[in-house]
């Protein structure tokens, strides 16, 4: 996996799932190790929005410490990816369902959503990592629908907690690198619904 990763350039979406900001960080860093370029960008709310999990400036901090690149939170910033292309894929990571819900209806309202449609253009992969609570209701259809989109592409799921938040899911974010690498060629990384 490390040779098919290096001098890859991946941005990075990271929306507002504040209880999954942690377990981005050792993917983030295996990218790095592994020799990617990872540029970060973060919706306005993930930016800005400090949480019980964690302060939105400590947080900036640390994603610019481990990526070394500066971060993409505004729309007018992330346009500039559509006609650039700098990206060979680009992750949403953790991904709300707010976000699931612009993507497949192509609403374009957040520096996230822009990157995603400024991204698609461009004919290349887009990886979702969904961390949602209404993935098994409200957000069923849309998942169903970016599943069954051309360069869309998802990090596994399961249920992160079947008993009391029966229609919540979350993306095994350990197999982010695996997933990129397959997306990179094409292919969704299977079996995409975990235990």
């Amino acid at each position: 996996m490390k040779e098919n990763l290096s001098g890859k350039n991946i941005g990075f979406a990271i929306t507002a799932s504040y209880c999954t900001f942690k377990s981005i960080l050792e993917p983030l860093k295996a990218l790095v190790e592994y020799g990617a370029n990872v540029f970060p960008i973060m919706s306005e709310n993930a930016s800005s929005i400090d949480s019980r999990f964690q302060k939105a400036e400590e947080y900036k901090e640390t994603i610019r410490s481990i990526t070394g690149n500066d971060i993409i939170d505004t729309i007018k910033d992330a346009e500039p990816i559509g006609p650039n292309a700098p990206f060979d894929i680009l992750v949403v990571a953790p991904c709300t369902g707010n976000t699931i819900a612009k993507l497949a209806h192509g609403i374009t309202d957040t520096s996230v959503t822009m990157a995603c449609k400024a991204h698609i253009r461009n004919n290349r992969p887009l990886l979702i990592a969904i961390s949602t609570n209404d993935a098994l209701s409200g957000n069923a259809a849309n998942i169903g629908k970016l599943l069954n989109t051309a360069n869309y592409y998802f990090v596994p799921f399961s249920q992160d907690n079947a008993l009391k938040k029966p229609r919540s899911l979350v993306a095994h974010m350990d197999l982010i690198p695996e997933s990129i690498e397959k997306a990179l060629e094409g292919v969704q990384l299977q079996p995409i619904i975990c235990k």
